[in-house]
């Protein structure tokens, strides 16, 4: 009797479990607990294919740099369901190098030319780099549907080859003013996060010579339910 209780419980753990979780690409109707229906879904961001869209920056009195597109990509990367019949351009990567001018605390800046606003509320953004195995430290820059400046730490790049690097976004407070702000009950359509680039700040027992490091494929998880269910006729207040 017991063995059958627990086989029971166990059951009804995972049944439930699963239920709470959301497969991309499908809605989670359920709305239990005061959960928002959600549509989840893989979006991409920028492929880095267009040349002067991206630029560099470190202070001079650190070093130089200098960034380009060059031909290659992650063998591993795989193509977003439904874009292979878009036939589009991704066989580019955004190589970034840095000579420094000497040894101490710097930080090297990737940055888009203008924000880039991502659809929907973000649950996760990622990258993948390849960071010749330093032990710097890559984190992301946005800003929230108010405008406010966020620095969201994605991990160390002291790995070879090429690694996705992905980070959470964390979800705003239940009182709607704190935290990063994607969702305002107010307005519709002014919502999402924009994605400005990258900081990478430098080890200084490493910030010598010259560094090298190659971007490709941002892409965000975000929930397109509010998107998929606003109404047409609703006036956007962006005039």
């Amino acid at each position: 009797m017991k063995k059958c209780l627990a086989i029971i419980f166990t059951l009804v753990s995972v049944s439930l479990v699963s239920a709470q979780t959301p497969e991309i690409g499908s809605p989670d109707s359920s709305v239990a607990g005061g959960l928002p229906q959600q549509a989840l879904r893989e979006v991409s961001i920028d492929k880095f294919e267009q040349e002067g869209y991206w630029n560099v920056y470190i202070s001079t009195d650190s070093g130089f740099s200098m960034g380009k597109l060059f031909n290659g990509g992650p063998l591993a990367k795989q193509p977003i369901p439904g874009e292979e019949a878009l036939n589009l351009n991704d066989d580019k990567v955004y190589g970034v190098r840095v000579d420094f001018l000497r040894r101490g605390h710097s930080s090297i800046y990737i940055n888009s030319v203008r924000p880039i606003p991502v659809e929907g509320i973000s649950k996760t953004i990622s990258v993948w780099i390849a960071g010749r195995n330093y032990n710097h430290r890559l984190s992301l820059l946005i800003t929230d549907s108010r405008g406010r400046y966020f620095e969201l730490y994605m991990g160390r790049l002291n790995f070879q080859g090429w690694k996705k690097m992905s980070v959470s976004i964390p979800p705003q407070q239940a009182n709607g003013d704190n935290g990063i702000i994607q969702n305002d009950y107010h307005y519709s359509s002014n919502g999402g996060v924009n994605v400005i680039g990258f900081r990478i700040d430098v080890d200084p027992m490493e910030a010598y010579g010259s560094y090298y490091v190659y971007l490709d494929d941002l892409r965000a998880i975000t929930d397109l339910f509010a998107e998929g269910n606003r109404d047409p006729d609703d006036p956007k207040d962006d005039w």
